[in-house]
């Protein structure tokens, strides 16, 4: 809680920040004042921003989840203070000059180096310390989006990617107090209204799958720009970037002297799109614009976010999509407001591969659940195109530009699970009861040419018993007895077929054989499991993993 209210307060000032400098900088009208400041303010703050960038804070590049994310696996939670300040004073600045860059992604970044500061001065153990990193972030987030939910989903969905009950309970608590403590500063109110959302037909899920479709292509388009774009930028020389954002901030202006709305965040603009302020005619131009500005501004190295353009993109997208419909199909009567609040998940889905993100930030914004059915048609569509045709998503992209290996998420959850079914056998030695005599157990281990037998109790337990211990009880007369009466307690632990493989490694280890049972009869013999069939089983799963990732273009 204590961090969700520092995370809660340093956004609050960010976003002060930013909306002051916008202000002193540009003027206090919805478009720049003059168009000298149009074009010679994002020039002159993109010389500024690079001079901080390469002489006093050279880690605050890039958007700042994948540095969040390299704190939490590779610096142990460390994220240096003196990168919270440099990305607050840089983004504060990009943004409030006009660049099409977003302020939720530094939110984040601060918010886990606010977590970072605090376990060390308390002097948290280093497993802890990485622990804090995430729900920093998490309250950074949910602040910045006035959402809690869709900030608690973004961090287990794409920085740590795992769920448990005690990361859940912490993440959530410092979300819900940070975005308290926005509210209680800057009010309750969303980042743009929503306009009421009066239902569905299901003619109109059609025009929702064909936003989807529009949606995948335009996040397509978006990342390859990133992909082809910035490499070639980052292997020029040195002195380049120097000049590489006063040149993006040049351009970015020069589209905004024709459409000033794509300057800056836009979330002004989202509001008006969302309410039908705009011709679909300009909506469609508006997306194609804000994509060629905010990747202009991203791959020069400008520090900012990426969620709040692709909410513009996916905003404008879905209002040309739904005022186009319109036009064709004019008895249909989904409103070019819904359209918009849908493309604006679907956007979110294809470019920043956060599906479950994507869907909560809807209905988060929205308030209206009869939406999900349109949000979850258009955003799987848009999310299956992508992933299609972009086999990277947009962050492990950006980290392997970096020459970073950050684990990808999206494709550990893409893995099939190795059950215990997939490296079970059947029992290559005999199975008797307990009832059975040890004569009777000695003959059939002799016929079967086994060293080991398993032994069942009518209780489900199960034992293993050797050749040899068989012989020693079966001298003088303890062939007739029976094998419940001679052997001691030493009961072997039990698998199940469905249980996931590494959990079972512990039981193999040190034993010849576990049995694997039924759920719904313990007596019930499904197969066995040696550690030679686990390890066999996650050699074969490692060779057909690489044969796979070769043939990945």
């Amino acid at each position: 809680m204590l961090i969700g209210l520092l995370s809660g307060l340093a956004v609050v000032c960010f976003r002060i920040s930013i909306e002051t400098t916008r202000i002193w900088l540009l003027g206090s009208g919805l478009a720049p004042a003059s168009w000298e400041r149009t074009l010679f303010v994002p020039l002159v703050a993109g010389i500024v921003v690079a001079l901080l960038v390469m002489w006093a804070f050279p880690d605050v590049r890039g958007s700042g989840v994948n540095q969040t994310k390299a704190a939490v696996y590779i610096y142990d939670g460390y994220v240096p203070f003196r990168t919270v300040i440099g990305k607050f004073i840089t983004c504060a600045l990009s943004i409030g000059c006009g660049f099409s860059l977003g302020p939720e992604d530094p939110s984040l970044q601060m918010g886990a180096g606010i977590a970072s500061v605090m376990g060390r001065r308390l002097r948290l153990s280093q497993e802890k310390t990485r622990l804090l990193a995430p729900v920093g972030a998490a309250a950074g987030l949910a602040a910045a989006f006035n959402a809690p939910i869709a900030g608690v989903m973004f961090v287990f969905e794409e920085v740590i990617g795992t769920w448990s009950a005690g990361g859940l309970g912490g993440l959530i608590l410092a979300a819900a107090s940070s975005v308290t403590i926005l509210r209680l500063f800057l009010g309750s109110q969303p980042i743009f209204r929503v306009p009421p959302y009066r239902g569905f037909s299901a003619p109109e899920l059609i025009g929702y799958a064909v936003l989807g479709v529009f949606g995948g292509f335009a996040s397509l388009v978006f990342l390859k720009f990133l992909a082809y774009v910035r490499p070639k930028l980052r292997k020029l020389p040195r002195w380049t970037f120097y000049v590489q954002p006063a040149i993006a901030g040049l351009l970015i202006g020069a589209i905004g002297l024709a459409y000033p709305q794509v300057m800056g965040a836009g979330y002004v603009y989202i509001d008006q799109g969302l309410h039908g302020q705009f011709t679909w005619q300009t909506l469609g131009i508006l997306s194609g614009l804000k994509i060629l500005a905010t990747g202009m501004a991203f791959v020069s190295g400008t520090p900012g976010g990426m969620f709040a353009p692709a909410m513009f993109i996916g905003a404008t997208l879905g209002g040309a999509v739904g005022g186009a419909e319109h036009i064709v199909f004019p008895h249909l009567h989904g409103s070019v407001s819904a359209f918009a609040l849908v493309g604006i998940g679907t956007l979110f889905a294809g470019f920043l591969r956060t599906p479950i993100t994507s869907v909560f930030m809807v209905l988060e914004t929205s308030g209206n659940y009869s939406i999900i059915i349109p949000v979850m048609i258009s955003n799987t569509i848009a999310y299956l195109i992508s992933r299609r045709y972009q086999k990277v998503p947009l962050f492990d992209l950006l980290s392997r530009q970096e020459g970073v290996d950050l684990p990808s998420l999206e494709e550990q959850r893409e893995q099939p699970v190795l059950r215990v079914e997939h490296a079970m056998n059947p029992p290559a030695f005999p199975v008797v009861r307990s009832e059975s005599l040890v004569g009777e157990a000695i003959a059939m281990a002799t016929s079967a040419n086994a060293h080991v037998l398993l032994v069942r109790f009518p209780s489900g337990r199960w034992m293993a018993v050797e050749r040899s211990q068989l012989d020693r009880y079966g001298e003088a007369d303890g062939r007739g007895r029976k094998l419940s009466d001679v052997l001691t307690a030493d009961w072997l632990p039990t698998v199940h077929p469905d249980q996931p493989l590494d959990a079972a490694i512990g039981f193999v280890q040190g034993r010849a054989v576990v049995p694997v049972v039924s759920r719904v009869d313990p007596g019930k013999l499904e197969g066995v499991l040696t550690l030679d069939d686990v390890l066999e089983t996650y050699k074969e799963a490692s060779n057909d993993s690489r044969g796979s990732s070769h043939s990945v273009p």
